[in-house]
C-alpha cells in the first residue's frame, strides 16, 4: 500500500493573512508530495512496511533494513511531520480555560505566556532546518526541537532527549515561510499562534493520556 498526501481540512487561503496561500500551496502540494514520493520509491522493496501507518514507521526505525533506514528517517519524517503539522493548523481556536492541557501548560511553564516565549525561542535557536514541538515527555510537557525531518516519535535512540508524544509542532524549515516572512523567522514564529489548532492540540493531549504517555 503506497502513501498518499493527506488533503488539508481547508484551503491554501484559509489561514491568510499569518500563514498566505502560496507558501501553503507550494508546502503542501510540492514538498509534502515529494516527501511522499520519495518514502514510496524507498520502500518499494518492502511491502510489510508500507502497510504501517506513517507514524508506525518512524517509530520503528530500527526495524527498517539499512538501505531504506536514511530515506525512511528523512522522507518518512517529513510525511509524518507535516501530517501533524497541518491538522495543528486552524484559524479561530484558544486554550481554553479549564481544559487539561491549559493546566499542564500553567503547571509546567507557569503560564500560556512564558510557555509560548519558550516555544518561540526554541523554535528561534533551530539552526538550519527543523522543528520545535510541545511534547508530553515521561508525564510531563517539554518543548523541545529535532533537526531536518526527525520526529519526537523516533525516539530516544534517534532523538534523545526530543523524544515523546506530540501535542504541538512547527515547521521551521525556511520553505515554511520564506516567501512571506523572508530572512525574519521569529515574525512567522509569532504568526504561529495566530493559526494554532488548539482543540487538536487538546486532543492530542487527551489521546497521549490515553497511551500512558502522561
Amino acid at each position: 500500500m503506497a502513501y498518499t498526501l493527506p488533503p488539508l481540512p481547508y484551503s491554501y487561503a484559509a489561514l491568510e493573512p499569518h500563514f498566505d496561500a502560496e507558501t501553503m500551496e507550494i508546502h503542501h502540494s510540492r514538498h509534502h508530495q515529494t516527501y511522499v514520493n520519495n518514502l514510496n520509491a524507498a520502500l518499494a522493496p518492502h511491502a510489510d512496511l508500507s502497510a504501517l501507518a506513517v507514524d508506525d514507521l518512524v517509530g520503528k526505525l530500527a526495524s527498517v533494513p539499512e538501505p531504506a533506514r536514511r530515506a525512511v528517517r528523512n522522507q518518512g519524517g517529513g510525511h509524518a511531520n507535516h501530517s501533524f503539522f497541518w491538522r495543528g493548523l486552524k484559524v479561530g481556536t484558544e486554550l481554553k480555560a479549564g481544559s487539561r492541557l491549559r493546566a499542564a501548560i500553567e503547571s509546567t511553564f507557569g503560564s500560556e505566556e512564558a510557555f509560548r516565549k519558550e516555544f518561540e525561542a526554541k523554535a528561534t535557536s533551530v539552526f538550519g532546518s527543523g522543528w520545535a514541538w510541545l511534547v508530553l515527555r515521561g508525564g510531563k510537557l517539554a518543548v523541545v526541537t529535532t533537526k531536518d525531518q526527525d520526529s519526537p516519535l523516533m525516539g530516544e535512540e534517534v532523538v534523545g532527549e526530543a523524544a515523546g508524544w506530540p501535542v504541538l509542532g512547527l515547521d521551521v524549515w525556511e520553505h515554511a515561510y520564506y516567501l512571506k516572512y523572508r530572512n525574519k523567522r521569529p515574525d512567522y514564529i509569532k504568526a504561529f499562534w495566530s493559526v494554532v489548532n488548539w482543540e487538536e492540540a487538546e486532543k492530542r493531549f487527551e489521546q497521549g493520556g490515553q497511551a500512558g504517555k502522561l
